[in-house]
Protein backbone atom coordinates (compact mmCIF):
# COMPACT_ATOMS: atom_id res chain seq x y z
CA UNK A 1 0.00 0.00 0.00
CA UNK A 2 1.51 3.34 -1.07
CA UNK A 3 0.81 6.13 1.42
CA UNK A 4 1.31 9.83 0.94
CA UNK A 5 4.18 11.02 3.20
CA UNK A 6 2.28 14.26 3.87
CA UNK A 7 -1.24 13.12 4.81
CA UNK A 8 -1.09 9.30 4.74
CA UNK A 9 -3.77 8.93 2.07
CA UNK A 10 -3.45 5.75 0.00
CA UNK A 11 -5.03 6.84 -3.31
CA UNK A 12 -2.90 8.69 -5.84
CA UNK A 13 -2.51 9.44 -9.54
CA UNK A 14 0.42 7.92 -11.43
CA UNK A 15 2.49 10.63 -13.14
CA UNK A 16 4.48 10.22 -16.35
CA UNK A 17 7.84 10.60 -14.57
CA UNK A 18 7.10 7.68 -12.21
CA UNK A 19 6.06 9.80 -9.25
CA UNK A 20 2.67 9.76 -7.54
CA UNK A 21 0.29 12.64 -6.85
CA UNK A 22 -1.89 12.36 -3.76
CA UNK A 23 -5.60 12.72 -4.52
CA UNK A 24 -6.26 14.41 -1.19
CA UNK A 25 -3.46 16.95 -0.62
CA UNK A 26 -1.98 17.02 -4.17
CA UNK A 27 1.48 16.25 -2.78
CA UNK A 28 3.86 14.72 -5.33
CA UNK A 29 6.15 12.00 -4.05
CA UNK A 30 8.13 8.98 -5.13
CA UNK A 31 7.35 5.81 -3.12
CA UNK A 32 10.32 4.15 -1.42
CA UNK A 33 10.49 0.47 -2.30
CA UNK A 34 11.99 -2.32 -0.19
CA UNK A 35 14.91 -2.40 -2.65
CA UNK A 36 15.79 1.24 -1.89
CA UNK A 37 15.26 1.00 1.88
CA UNK A 38 18.94 0.16 2.57
CA UNK A 39 21.33 2.95 1.64
CA UNK A 40 24.13 1.09 -0.09
CA UNK A 41 25.05 0.88 -3.74
CA UNK A 42 22.95 -1.19 -6.14
CA UNK A 43 25.93 -3.50 -6.74
CA UNK A 44 26.22 -4.16 -3.00
CA UNK A 45 22.51 -4.90 -2.75
CA UNK A 46 22.74 -7.31 -5.68
CA UNK A 47 25.64 -9.13 -4.04
CA UNK A 48 23.81 -9.32 -0.71
CA UNK A 49 20.74 -10.69 -2.49
CA UNK A 50 22.88 -13.34 -4.18
CA UNK A 51 24.27 -14.40 -0.80
CA UNK A 52 20.77 -14.44 0.66
CA UNK A 53 19.52 -16.70 -2.13
CA UNK A 54 22.47 -19.04 -1.51
CA UNK A 55 21.61 -19.14 2.19
CA UNK A 56 24.83 -17.57 3.50
CA UNK A 57 24.22 -16.14 7.02
CA UNK A 58 25.71 -12.76 7.89
CA UNK A 59 28.11 -14.21 10.48
CA UNK A 60 29.76 -16.31 7.76
CA UNK A 61 30.57 -13.15 5.78
CA UNK A 62 32.82 -11.70 8.49
CA UNK A 63 36.13 -12.39 6.72
CA UNK A 64 35.00 -11.08 3.31
CA UNK A 65 32.16 -8.71 4.14
CA UNK A 66 30.12 -7.16 1.36
CA UNK A 67 28.73 -4.56 3.77
CA UNK A 68 28.82 -3.97 7.51
CA UNK A 69 27.09 -6.62 9.59
CA UNK A 70 24.21 -4.31 10.73
CA UNK A 71 23.60 -3.23 7.12
CA UNK A 72 23.56 -6.82 5.87
CA UNK A 73 21.25 -7.87 8.72
CA UNK A 74 18.84 -5.04 7.90
CA UNK A 75 18.81 -5.94 4.21
CA UNK A 76 18.23 -9.62 5.01
CA UNK A 77 15.43 -8.66 7.39
CA UNK A 78 13.66 -6.61 4.72
CA UNK A 79 13.95 -9.45 2.19
CA UNK A 80 12.52 -11.89 4.73
CA UNK A 81 9.70 -9.46 5.49
CA UNK A 82 8.80 -9.32 1.79
CA UNK A 83 8.73 -13.13 1.68
CA UNK A 84 6.57 -13.27 4.81
CA UNK A 85 4.19 -10.66 3.37
CA UNK A 86 3.70 -12.72 0.20
CA UNK A 87 2.97 -15.83 2.26
CA UNK A 88 0.49 -13.99 4.49
CA UNK A 89 -1.44 -12.73 1.46
CA UNK A 90 -1.58 -16.16 -0.20
CA UNK A 91 -5.10 -17.38 -0.98
CA UNK A 92 -6.66 -19.98 1.37
CA UNK A 93 -5.97 -23.59 0.39
CA UNK A 94 -8.53 -26.09 -0.85
CA UNK A 95 -8.50 -29.68 -2.01
CA UNK A 96 -6.45 -32.39 -0.28
CA UNK A 97 -4.68 -30.81 2.70
CA UNK A 98 -2.29 -32.16 5.34
CA UNK A 99 -2.27 -30.46 8.76
CA UNK A 100 0.22 -30.88 11.57
CA UNK A 101 2.00 -28.96 14.32
CA UNK A 102 5.54 -28.98 15.68
CA UNK A 103 7.95 -26.98 17.82
CA UNK A 104 11.05 -25.01 16.81
CA UNK A 105 13.93 -24.25 19.14
CA UNK A 106 17.11 -25.71 20.56
CA UNK A 107 17.48 -28.06 23.46
CA UNK A 108 16.34 -26.60 26.76
CA UNK A 109 16.47 -27.76 30.33
CA UNK A 110 13.13 -28.65 31.81
CA UNK A 111 10.12 -30.70 30.78
CA UNK A 112 10.09 -32.02 27.19
CA UNK A 113 7.17 -31.95 24.78
CA UNK A 114 4.70 -29.14 24.15
CA UNK A 115 5.39 -27.56 27.53
CA UNK A 116 9.12 -27.07 26.94
CA UNK A 117 10.39 -23.57 27.67
CA UNK A 118 11.80 -21.41 24.91
CA UNK A 119 10.08 -23.34 22.12
CA UNK A 120 7.88 -21.82 19.42
CA UNK A 121 4.82 -23.86 18.43
CA UNK A 122 4.16 -23.78 14.69
CA UNK A 123 1.12 -25.02 12.80
CA UNK A 124 1.40 -25.97 9.12
CA UNK A 125 -0.84 -26.84 6.17
CA UNK A 126 0.38 -28.46 2.96
CA UNK A 127 -1.54 -29.00 -0.25
CA UNK A 128 -0.94 -32.45 -1.67
CA UNK A 129 1.78 -31.92 -4.33
CA UNK A 130 1.41 -28.17 -3.84
CA UNK A 131 2.30 -25.26 -1.58
CA UNK A 132 2.67 -24.83 2.16
CA UNK A 133 1.51 -22.40 4.83
CA UNK A 134 3.07 -22.26 8.28
CA UNK A 135 2.45 -19.86 11.13
CA UNK A 136 3.39 -19.59 14.83
CA UNK A 137 0.53 -20.19 17.27
CA UNK A 138 0.18 -19.07 20.86
CA UNK A 139 -0.55 -22.46 22.39
CA UNK A 140 -0.95 -26.12 21.50
CA UNK A 141 -4.74 -25.99 21.76
CA UNK A 142 -7.81 -26.72 19.69
CA UNK A 143 -8.80 -23.06 19.62
CA UNK A 144 -5.45 -21.90 18.20
CA UNK A 145 -5.33 -24.65 15.56
CA UNK A 146 -8.95 -24.29 14.40
CA UNK A 147 -8.54 -20.49 14.14
CA UNK A 148 -5.71 -20.96 11.64
CA UNK A 149 -7.57 -23.68 9.72
CA UNK A 150 -10.61 -21.42 9.33
CA UNK A 151 -8.42 -18.54 8.15
CA UNK A 152 -6.22 -20.45 5.69
CA UNK A 153 -8.44 -23.20 4.23
CA UNK A 154 -11.75 -23.34 2.42
CA UNK A 155 -14.74 -25.39 3.48
CA UNK A 156 -15.27 -28.66 1.65
CA UNK A 157 -11.59 -29.61 1.63
CA UNK A 158 -10.24 -33.05 2.45
CA UNK A 159 -8.14 -32.89 5.63
CA UNK A 160 -5.45 -35.40 6.61
CA UNK A 161 -4.33 -35.14 10.25
CA UNK A 162 -2.88 -37.23 13.05
CA UNK A 163 -4.90 -38.62 15.97
CA UNK A 164 -4.90 -35.46 18.08
CA UNK A 165 -8.44 -34.89 19.37
CA UNK A 166 -8.32 -31.17 18.52
CA UNK A 167 -8.97 -32.10 14.88
CA UNK A 168 -12.23 -33.92 15.70
CA UNK A 169 -14.41 -31.00 14.56
CA UNK A 170 -12.84 -30.89 11.07
CA UNK A 171 -15.64 -33.11 9.79
CA UNK A 172 -17.89 -30.04 10.08
CA UNK A 173 -15.77 -28.21 7.44
CA UNK A 174 -15.24 -31.10 5.03
CA UNK A 175 -13.97 -34.65 4.87
CA UNK A 176 -11.52 -35.74 7.53
CA UNK A 177 -9.07 -38.65 7.40
CA UNK A 178 -7.30 -39.48 10.65
CA UNK A 179 -3.86 -41.07 10.25
CA UNK A 180 -3.13 -43.82 12.73
CA UNK A 181 0.49 -44.81 13.26
CA UNK A 182 2.15 -47.96 14.45
CA UNK A 183 5.80 -47.72 15.61
CA UNK A 184 6.07 -44.30 14.00
CA UNK A 185 4.75 -45.40 10.60
CA UNK A 186 1.26 -44.81 9.23
CA UNK A 187 -1.03 -47.79 8.94
CA UNK A 188 -2.69 -48.13 5.56
CA UNK A 189 -2.27 -45.96 2.48
CA UNK A 190 -3.07 -42.59 4.04
CA UNK A 191 -0.23 -40.42 5.35
CA UNK A 192 0.89 -36.88 6.17
CA UNK A 193 4.38 -37.24 4.75
CA UNK A 194 4.10 -33.91 2.93
CA UNK A 195 3.88 -31.70 6.03
CA UNK A 196 6.36 -33.86 7.94
CA UNK A 197 8.79 -33.50 5.06
CA UNK A 198 8.38 -29.72 5.21
CA UNK A 199 9.17 -29.71 8.95
CA UNK A 200 12.41 -31.53 8.19
CA UNK A 201 13.21 -29.08 5.37
CA UNK A 202 12.51 -26.04 7.57
CA UNK A 203 14.50 -27.21 10.59
CA UNK A 204 17.48 -28.18 8.47
CA UNK A 205 17.46 -24.78 6.75
CA UNK A 206 17.23 -22.83 10.02
CA UNK A 207 19.92 -24.91 11.73
CA UNK A 208 22.70 -22.94 9.97
CA UNK A 209 21.64 -19.67 11.65
CA UNK A 210 22.62 -20.94 15.12
CA UNK A 211 19.47 -19.65 16.75
CA UNK A 212 16.78 -17.21 15.64
CA UNK A 213 15.60 -14.24 17.76
CA UNK A 214 12.01 -14.79 18.84
CA UNK A 215 10.84 -11.37 17.60
CA UNK A 216 12.07 -12.22 14.09
CA UNK A 217 11.10 -15.89 13.99
CA UNK A 218 7.98 -15.20 11.85
CA UNK A 219 10.25 -13.64 9.19
CA UNK A 220 12.51 -16.69 9.04
CA UNK A 221 9.44 -18.94 8.87
CA UNK A 222 8.02 -16.83 6.03
CA UNK A 223 11.35 -17.11 4.21
CA UNK A 224 11.36 -20.91 4.53
CA UNK A 225 7.78 -21.13 3.22
CA UNK A 226 8.65 -18.82 0.31
CA UNK A 227 11.69 -20.91 -0.59
CA UNK A 228 9.67 -24.13 -0.42
CA UNK A 229 6.80 -22.75 -2.50
CA UNK A 230 9.19 -21.45 -5.19
CA UNK A 231 11.77 -24.22 -5.00
CA UNK A 232 11.56 -24.88 -8.75
CA UNK A 233 12.17 -21.24 -9.74
CA UNK A 234 15.07 -18.80 -9.95
CA UNK A 235 14.83 -17.15 -6.54
CA UNK A 236 17.17 -14.27 -7.37
CA UNK A 237 15.00 -13.01 -10.23
CA UNK A 238 11.78 -13.45 -8.26
CA UNK A 239 13.11 -11.72 -5.14
CA UNK A 240 14.67 -8.89 -7.12
CA UNK A 241 11.33 -8.18 -8.78
CA UNK A 242 9.52 -8.48 -5.45
CA UNK A 243 11.82 -5.99 -3.74
CA UNK A 244 11.54 -3.49 -6.62
CA UNK A 245 7.71 -3.54 -6.51
CA UNK A 246 7.01 -3.73 -2.76
CA UNK A 247 6.71 -0.39 -0.92
CA UNK A 248 8.72 -0.44 2.28
CA UNK A 249 5.69 0.87 4.19
CA UNK A 250 3.94 -2.45 3.51
CA UNK A 251 6.58 -4.52 5.28
CA UNK A 252 7.27 -2.24 8.26
CA UNK A 253 4.27 -3.49 10.30
CA UNK A 254 5.57 -7.09 10.24
CA UNK A 255 9.29 -6.41 10.72
CA UNK A 256 9.06 -7.15 14.46
CA UNK A 257 6.46 -9.23 16.28
CA UNK A 258 6.72 -9.93 19.99
CA UNK A 259 4.82 -12.95 21.27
Amino acid sequence: MRRCPECGFTRAWQLADGRLKCRRCQQRYRPVTAWDAVRVSAATRRRLLELFVLGVPVYRQRFRPVASAPTAERFYRIVRACCALVEELREPFEGSLECDETTFGGRRRGPPGWGARGKVIVFGIVQRNGKVKAMPIDAHSQHAVMREIQAHTREGSLYYTDEWRAYATLKLRGEHVMIRKEKGRPRGRHHINGIEGFWSYAKNWLYAFRGVPREYFHLYLGEVCFRFNHRHEDLFARLYKLLRHTPVDDVRPILVRKR
